[in-house]
């Protein structure tokens, strides 16, 4: 017999899930619950594809895990198949704006896509887009191309990629182009150049928040597939949905919730239920500041290390002189650049804003006006990802000197 591995013991473990994909926000359906008007409003407006004739530009708009990816991802998938089936050469090209953050990158996956071989970096953009152009001329064929978070890349690289793609049409002689963009955002096209606008936006489809209900129907439909039998209490769907339904309506928050419910669960040996969803929506939330944390700029890294220092140390609501003060005293010891005290309480309202701070501001009579400053998210955590940042790293353990300050520096 051969050596235990560690995972032997781990793999016997009972589990909760027959499978858990189902549960991931990238995992297609075949049927999308409360979205057939939608789905049939963008099958309407692609099907001159399958008679190899140009479909026009959808501009997709909606909140987060309103269903807007999973049901463009669905019914490019029926186009290819259809394609396939008629014999019609449909081909339905998704790219993802926050990854794809370029206009370089977006012609260079597009032209990679028909074998052409360009690399990531380093040609003039002119000449990927001649290759993309040749690519896609070499046989006559319909190309969607599904451009998800239209609004980060616009935001990054302004509007030249919309304008080269909505104008390509023109530059082909027997391949047609349909783009479609998908966006949380209802306001990005107010910047576009109205050339584009009017090209981009041919049809423009809207998908609302999903309510409580819906989200219970999306959940149930999904538990079934995912979650094994006898294992799911019966609140546990509905605690879910009106946890995401309170959300605006966010289908994605509903199957996270589910999916780390039962993973919860499952540590623990037991079935899910109302406790475990409980747990979960906390630990999300835990996690969502964790990642908005790890990504802020030191500068903002460093004056959440000051609030947290004071905050242990005097475990009472600090005011921004207090704050100000130490942070100075750590910069110095790390050697950190010393921002002015105006801009730190600029930081401040921005960690504020993010939900990682609480700061109010109050009146200190005669002594004008400051903030109150105090956590809002566990420390013990955000301290740890502080100190992944090697600039702050000399930090750890370090106790300041407190001084107490009065200031009307708000």
């Amino acid at each position: 017999m051969g050596q235990s591995s560690i995972f032997d013991k781990l793999l016997e473990e009972k589990t909760v899930f027959k499978n858990k994909e189902i549960l991931r926000p990238s995992y297609t359906p075949k049927e999308l619950p409360h979205r057939k008007k939608q789905v049939n409003e963008i099958a309407r407006i692609l099907v001159p594809a399958l008679r190899s004739e140009t479909p026009s530009n959808i501009l997709i708009y909606g909140k987060t895990g309103t269903g807007k990816t999973v049901a463009a991802k669905h019914i490019g998938r029926e186009l290819e198949e259809k394609g396939e089936e008629l014999k019609v050469n449909c081909s339905v090209i998704y790219l993802n704006c926050k990854v794809v953050d370029t206009q370089y990158r977006v012609l260079a996956h597009l032209a990679r896509h028909f074998d052409k071989d360009v690399p990531l970096t380093g040609w003039p953009t002119d000449q990927v887009y001649k290759d993309l152009r040749d690519a896609l001329d070499e046989r006559k064929r319909v190309v969607t191309i599904m451009l998800d978070e239209i609004d980060k890349i616009i935001g990054k690289s302004g509007d030249d990629i919309l304008y080269n793609l909505s104008r390509i049409n023109s530059d082909l002689e027997r391949a047609k182009v349909s783009i479609i963009g998908i966006s949380n955002d209802l306001k990005f096209t107010e910047d576009l150049d109205p050339r584009i606008k009017s090209s981009l936006g041919e049809e423009d489809i809207i998908f609302p928040p999903y309510n409580a209900d819906q989200l219970r129907d999306i959940l149930t439909q999904r538990a079934k597939k995912s979650i094994k039998e006898k294992v799911l209490e019966d609140e546990v769907i509905p605690l879910c949905a009106a946890f995401a339904a309170q959300e605006h309506g966010d289908a994605r928050r509903a199957l996270d919730l589910l999916r780390v419910a039962g993973e919860l669960a499952e540590k623990e040996g037991e079935r899910i239920t109302e406790e475990h969803v409980r747990k979960a929506q906390n630990k999300i939330e835990i996690d969502r500041v964790v990642e908005v944390v790890r990504t802020l700029p030191t500068q903002s890294k460093l004056v959440l290390m000051t609030i947290i220092k004071l905050y242990e140390t005097k475990n009472d609501s600090l005011t921004t002189g207090e704050v100000y003060e130490t942070y100075k005293e750590l910069s110095n010891h790390i050697d950190i650049e010393t921002l002015t005290q105006r801009r730190v309480t600029d930081l401040i309202s921005e960690l504020d804003m993010l939900g990682i701070v609480n700061a109010v501001v109050i009146s200190k009579g005669r002594y004008g006006r400051t903030k109150e400053i105090s956590m809002s998210v566990p420390i013990e955590e955000i301290r740890e990802v502080l100190l992944e940042d090697y600039r702050l790293s000399g930090l750890e353990g370090y106790k300041p000197s407190i001084q107490s300050t009065f200031d009307n520096d708000v």
